[in-house]
């Protein structure tokens, strides 16, 4: 999905998001809500979230070194930016990221972080995934607040659900054309947890895809939000 010559970073979190070439095609008000599914309800949220990576190249072997980096340092200096640009770091997990390239035709990895930004609004949140798309050569940073599911700036789900490792999700996405070529892919934590953002309108064909990967989807959490990929 990399082209030799240009950084993409992030661009394989576009593919995860079914994305690359509708970013802000539609206005929020437009997307009809889904039904409420079930699933614990989210604890407090943060007041938003950063997805970001400081990689730049397409990785498509999972036994790739460059995978297990824990971007131990990178997790220093976005913890300083965050703070520089007057808000509060709170936790970050590692993800493993796995995705479907639709250019490519093949599946990609990488290792990226998701942290929680506190005392920070829309306005905060963007600009610092901007400054951070900058800072590490990123096609763009994706953010994440959640709202209430019916909010006029909700246009995504954020699921999190429990017993799942990056090569069930390789696997699963390997044998669901639909569901890797819709939804593009996810992220699993250390401790084995999905990770999957995912346009509003796509959470049947999520909440499908997470229940084949075996997810108990009343362990799954769901939070409703706004997500928007800043470069």
């Amino acid at each position: 999905m990399n082209a030799p010559t240009a950084p993409r970073g992030l661009r394989l979190l576009l593919a995860l998001f079914a994305l690359a070439a509708t970013l802000g095609a539609a206005a929020p008000a437009a997307v009809r809500v889904p039904d409420p599914v079930p699933g614990r309800e989210a604890p407090r949220c943060p007041s938003g979230e950063v997805f970001a990576t400081n990689n730049t190249a397409v990785i498509t072997d999972p036994a790739d070194p460059r995978l297990r980096t824990r971007l131990t340092r990178f997790a220093r200096e976005v913890r300083g930016v965050i703070r520089a640009h007057g808000a509060r770091p709170g936790p970050s997990a590692l993800l493993d990221g796995v995705f479907w390239s639709a250019e490519l035709r093949k599946t990609n990895f990488e290792r990226s972080r998701e942290f929680d930004v506190e005392g920070t609004n829309r306005a905060g949140l963007r600009h610092l995934a901007g400054v951070l798309a900058k800072q590490y050569r990123q096609e763009s940073v994706l953010t994440f607040r959640c709202l209430p599911r019916h909010a006029p700036e909700t246009d995504a789900v954020r699921i999190e659900a429990p017993d799942v490792s990056a090569a069930e999700l390789r696997e699963a996405l390997r044998a669901h054309p639909g569901a890797r070529e819709e939804l593009g892919g996810g992220s699993v934590t250390e401790d084995g947890h999905l990770v999957l953002v995912s346009p509003l309108e796509e959470l049947p064909l999520a909440r499908k895809f997470t229940k084949d990967l075996g997810v108990d989807w009343n362990s799954a959490e769901v939070r409703y939000g706004e997500r928007e990929f800043v470069s």
